[in-house]
């Protein structure tokens, strides 16, 4: 089983999928989320990129040590992750609190950074979402995370979706039970501590980003997104409808269409297949409208 070390000791299970030698993508998932969060994009990634998927410290099989967490330090933790497995820069796509830690990596070592794609996530927290997830992380120390987990679904799942995908976010999606409770207040409190000032320096990150929201995601709403979308100088927006915030999950094949057709974009892929090399074409600011039933059309 493979495991990267963090700085301070700490084990960082992932797993690599996909050809070595192609595009790498590292994908960096939520609050109490693992790389299964992913399954149902990694492994069709896999077909054309080199995927790194990890857990955060904290869930899946990492280490959950006590004590404080940071999410600079977990960004660093993604970076010693592409270390291990010997990946000088990468396609980064992190959903949620994983787009949190995603900008981070992207400030700290934009060298690495090839793409950015920021899904479902925020530059800042309003104060009623830092309620929100004061109440979820004592909960969890109070209740247990199996209450806490049925009750943060909601925020999670849209309305359609709720009774139907319930069931698969044990073992799947964001805020999958089974988490120990020390490791999720732990995440919590990283989130809360996170310098937001960051937000006002977006501008310097001049990889092309993709911002991907859900038109019925009510714990990062669209505008959340479109704050991003405005600071980054290469992005482009694109929201789902019909989607909610684990919409990777609820609607996984609008995410990869729109996911893929970014990546390859600016890969180099074309009808050819790779062309190693290729300039990336710079994102100009734009909103996309992506649903479900229909193509990607412009909105």
């Amino acid at each position: 089983m493979p495991y990267a070390r963090a700085a301070d000791g700490t084990r960082l299970h992932y797993q690599v999928t996909g050809l070595r030698g192609r595009p790498a993508v590292l994908m960096i998932q939520g609050l109490g989320a693992d790389k299964h969060g992913w399954d149902l994009q990694r492994f069709v990634l896999a077909a054309k990129y080199h995927v790194i998927a990890f857990d955060n410290r904290g869930a899946g099989r990492s280490d959950k040590p006590f004590g404080h967490y940071s999410l600079e330090q977990m960004a660093d933790d993604a970076i010693a992750v592409l270390d291990k497995v010997g990946v000088e820069r990468a396609h980064v796509v992190g959903a949620s609190m994983g787009g949190a830690i995603s900008q981070i990596v992207a400030f700290r070592h934009p060298e690495r950074v090839r793409s950015l794609t920021l899904a479902c996530t925020a530059c800042r927290n309003h104060p009623w979402r830092r309620e929100l997830l004061t109440e979820w992380a004592t909960h969890a120390g109070e209740r247990g995370m199996g209450a806490m987990t049925r009750e943060a679904a909601r925020w999670v799942i849209g309305p359609r979706s709720f009774r139907r995908l319930l069931p698969m976010f044990g073992w799947l999606g964001p805020l999958a039970m089974g988490r120990t409770a020390h490791a999720f207040v732990a995440q919590v409190r990283a989130i809360l501590a996170t310098d937001e000032s960051l937000a006002d320096e977006l501008d310097q990150l001049t990889m092309p980003a993709l911002v991907l929201v859900g038109n019925q995601d009510i714990l990062t709403p669209r505008g959340d997104s479109e704050e991003l979308a405005e600071r980054l100088p290469n992005a482009e927006l694109v929201v789902i409808s019909g989607a909610a915030h684990g919409f990777m999950v609820e609607h996984a094949g609008t995410f990869n269409k729109v996911l893929f057709e970014f990546l390859d974009r600016v890969t180099g892929w074309s009808s050819r297949g790779w062309r190693p090399g290729s300039p990336p074409s710079g994102a100009a600011a734009s909103t996309v409208t992506a649903s479900p039933a229909t193509p990607v059309s412009a909105g």
